[in-house]
């Protein structure tokens, strides 16, 4: 059973309609390392341009 990963950047390659993520994975990192603070210390590094 798969889970809904939701994401508003419109212009990634994995964004659709209803602003669903359609990923296969998703990989989100802390910017300061492996603890993050709160959501801004987060990063998506899944996103790829839309062309």
């Amino acid at each position: 059973m798969g889970i809904e990963v939701l994401c508003n950047v419109e212009n990634c390659k994995y964004w659709a309609e209803g602003d669903k993520c359609i990923a296969d994975s998703i990989y989100v990192i802390g910017e300061r390392g492996r603890v993050a603070g709160n959501v801004e210390e987060t990063a998506c590094k899944t996103f790829e341009h839309r062309e």
